[in-house]
């Protein structure tokens, strides 16, 4: 990892463990990072800090991931502007542990604007995994840091358009278990989508984790 890009995970991890010891990070990109007792924010807090204004909850159901059970809940904008799946949202998967398996953050306002560079999208990631996930820290292992395209439907005078939000994400495997994980920070310089714990089959080369988070997946099996 970069050092100003690392100076600044340092500093965020110290600022949110505050009393507790936080160990050394690796310096260098592709590597793990460790780090020792550091408590993750409730899901609820994470998902308040996220959830953009003029969305309200939509949709609640109990879904399975991985054979665990867990709570998909749909937000949209009050207004109903771009409600269908595929439209605008914010969606979020919880376990029923409590633990805040990702959410998605599909919003107009992202589409068109200036992506963070990799240096910023991965230091932004940082931050977030040590608030919301800090136990990924002890493990990760960044893959690769590139920009990403999620599909976004709208209508705009009364005509349906296909648009392309794009973010930069930030690939990372958890190598205690060989679980992927990634954050997509967005052009607002927040993040934009996170999942974790994400299984995959390497024959035939597949995901095998339910995506509960992605509309292109509901609308196939609505």
């Amino acid at each position: 990892m970069p050092r100003p890009a690392l100076s600044r995970v340092l500093a965020a991890l110290g600022a949110i463990a505050s009393a507790t010891n936080v160990a050394s990070a690796d310096a260098v990109k592709g590597t793990s990072m460790t780090a020792t007792t550091i408590t993750a924010r409730p899901a609820a807090a994470i998902i308040d800090s996220y959830l953009p204004a003029g969305y309200r909850e939509a949709a609640r159901r109990a879904v399975t991931v991985d054979g665990e059970a867990a709570e998909l809940v749909r937000y949209q904008r009050t207004d109903g502007r771009n409600a269908a799946l595929g439209g605008e949202h914010f969606s979020t998967v919880i376990a029923a542990n409590g633990r805040l398996k990702g959410f998605a953050r599909i919003d107009l306002d992202l589409v068109g604007g200036a992506l963070p560079s990799r240096d910023q999208a991965q230091a932004i990631a940082m931050e977030f995994l040590a608030q919301a996930a800090p136990d990924l820290l002890r493990s990760l292992k960044i893959s690769w840091i590139e920009p990403h395209d999620e599909p976004l439907r709208v209508t705009r005078d009364g005509r349906s358009e296909e648009l392309t939000l794009t973010g930069m994400k930030v690939k990372m495997r958890n190598t205690a278990d060989g679980r992927w994980m990634w954050v997509i920070v967005g052009a607002d310089r927040k993040v934009m989508v996170f999942e974790r714990d994400i299984v995959w089959i390497t024959m035939p080369g597949k995901r095998g984790t339910e995506k509960w988070l992605h509309d292109s997946w509901l609308a196939e099996r609505s």
